[in-house]
């Protein structure tokens, strides 16, 4: 795998912080970051509760979409805005794997 691999940062919840506008202006460094930009996130905290890299890992849910946590309307106003699509990355982490996923969006 492309050593830049290592430089591509992958939130909980399937964004990719390094494709983000306030991650490459410096204003966010990601949820697992000293101070992310959203400390209250419930979607960070259950990862960091239960070890997980990301949501991929959650075995309560089959289907991603199911979690409301993952999957409500604040949720989807951020997908809009980032546009980004996290519940189709983190189905294709779980298909492939984070190190794999993380080449792909190099």
């Amino acid at each position: 795998m492309p050593e830049n691999n290592q430089n591509v940062i992958v939130a909980c919840c399937g964004l990719v912080c390094s494709k983000c506008g306030s991650y490459t202006s410096n204003k966010c460094r990601g949820c697992r970051g000293e101070r992310p930009v959203f400390r209250n996130c419930k979607i960070r905290k259950c990862n960091m509760d239960n070890g997980y890299d990301t949501c991929a890992d959650c075995k309560n849910f089959q289907e991603l979409r199911e979690c409301k946590k993952l999957n409500n309307i604040i949720s989807k106003i951020f997908g809009f805005f980032s546009e980004t699509n996290r519940i189709e990355s983190l189905n294709r982490i779980r298909e492939i794997g984070l190190e794999k996923f993380k080449s792909e969006n190099i």
